[in-house]
């Protein structure tokens, strides 16, 4: 008996612990840096007015960064197009419009991408809602700012495949 009420309060503290640290470095969604939100508007707008899979591609290469991208900076990875951004450019049809935001983590990252892309800086994930009566949690969408790269000086998208 004693044995499952040590393992009941171990597995409670355990689950406030990761809960802790899941919100540990949330900002208020109005602290969110008007050039990130604009990075984000700019990626929403890419997929929902592309006309296609390839066109959303060819568009969202100049705000992608980070591990989306090939060491040139300049094209996107082989996996990112058919995986990550299928399932966004498919699934942006159930979140809101306009976007509503309804949660902001902020973390620095030492580094994202390779060679010459690689960017390191501030990184925020960002949650955006479904649509009013579409079932499911929101989805993340990550923008890092670039701190002390030599010609990558603009937020880039760094993480999708979540909607």
């Amino acid at each position: 008996m004693k044995k499952h009420i040590l393992f009941l309060f171990f597995f409670v503290g355990l689950l406030g612990y990761s809960n802790a640290q899941g919100t540990a470095n949330d900002i208020d969604v109005s602290k969110l840096p008007q050039e990130v939100r604009q990075v984000l508007d700019s990626y929403i707008n890419i997929l929902t007015t592309s006309s296609s899979l390839d066109d959303c591609a060819g568009k969202f290469t100049a705000i992608a960064g980070g591990g989306l991208v090939n060491e040139d900076g300049q094209t996107l990875r082989s996996s990112i197009q058919p995986f990550s951004l299928k399932k966004d450019f498919d699934n942006v049809k159930f979140y809101a419009s306009p976007i509503k935001i309804t949660r902001v983590n902020a973390t620095y990252s030492n580094g994202q991408g390779f060679g010459p892309s690689a960017i390191k800086g501030m990184v925020y994930k960002i949650w955006i809602a479904k649509k009013e009566g579409q079932a499911g949690m929101p989805a993340p969408i990550s923008i890092m700012v670039p701190d002390g790269h030599e010609s990558i000086r603009t937020p880039k998208v760094v993480g999708i495949g979540s909607l």
